[in-house]
């Protein structure tokens, strides 16, 4: 797919010559400088990099969140700002920024009431529920859930809407190492049955190979894209796939960039 047909189909992402500078009380931080990316439609795409490289700064650019101070944006063609009000795009932060007085069913409807149509996406939000494997907890409050769970419930109120996107802000970061491999897997079944594009922030190598088709390693700031790594691993894919000689190709190759080698093998 060529850049400008990854600009057109509503599911594409294409970040040309991003930078973004930040204005403090010590004097102006250049978070990005030079930052361009293209994702295909359906895509499952991870970001990578040092801590303070500007992968949050890169995906809340995207979401229209913060505006770039130098470069283009396009999602499907479109402006971050003229996508948001399509609503082609869902967020999930690492906390799960649930409303503690609302219930399961009640929380992921909230997109569809800010945006005037509750009724109309009741049965869509149950059946998101149940594609997330809560079935049952609807009526339950976020202090009745564990961290997994309260995860999946920000999952299904991203996904209500519908969006052609969904960008992930290390969604899995705080939660324990098995919890977070089952949400791995969960996530990956998800996007498997909803076909959405996915720009996942992480600082885990080898969860950014088990999940992506490219994983890009950003380098220190100001960031730019220094790796654009293909993961040749077939799908679908299930833990026993971590145990193999490919993998651990692919994420030695991201330990290599991260610590200033970019060459892959």
């Amino acid at each position: 797919m060529t850049q400008a047909e990854g600009e057109r189909h509503p599911g594409g992402i294409v970040v040309d010559g991003v930078g973004m500078t930040f204005t403090t009380p010590a004097g102006p931080v250049r978070a990005l400088a030079g930052a361009s990316l293209t994702i295909r439609p359906r895509e499952f795409v991870s970001l990578l990099g040092p801590s303070g490289c500007g992968k949050s700064t890169l995906l809340r650019l995207v979401a229209d969140i913060l505006a770039p101070t130098e470069g283009r944006i396009e999602v499907g063609g479109e402006s971050p700002g003229v996508a948001r009000r399509r609503r082609v795009f869902g967020f999930v932060f690492q906390d799960s920024t649930l409303l503690p007085w609302r219930s399961t069913l009640q929380n992921v409807l909230l997109p569809l009431e800010i945006g005037g149509d509750p009724r109309r996406g009741r049965a869509q939000a149950l059946e998101l529920l149940n594609l997330v494997g809560l079935r049952g907890f609807e009526s339950a409050y976020p202090w009745q859930l564990s961290g997994g769970m309260r995860q999946r419930v920000a999952i299904a109120r991203a996904l209500v809407t519908r969006p052609q996107v969904l960008l992930m802000d290390e969604p899995f970061g705080a939660l324990d190492e098995i919890t977070r491999e089952n949400m791995n897997q969960e996530l990956l079944r998800i996007w498997e049955a909803t076909g959405t594009t996915i720009l996942f922030v992480t600082h885990s190598s080898p969860e950014a190979v088990f999940l992506s088709d490219r994983v890009l390693v950003l380098s220190a700031r100001p960031g730019h894209v220094k790796l654009d790594l293909p993961v040749a691993l077939d799908r679908p894919r299930d833990p026993a796939v971590k145990e193999t000689v490919e993998f651990a190709r692919h994420t030695a190759a991201l330990r290599r960039a991260l610590a200033g080698e970019t060459q892959a093998e």
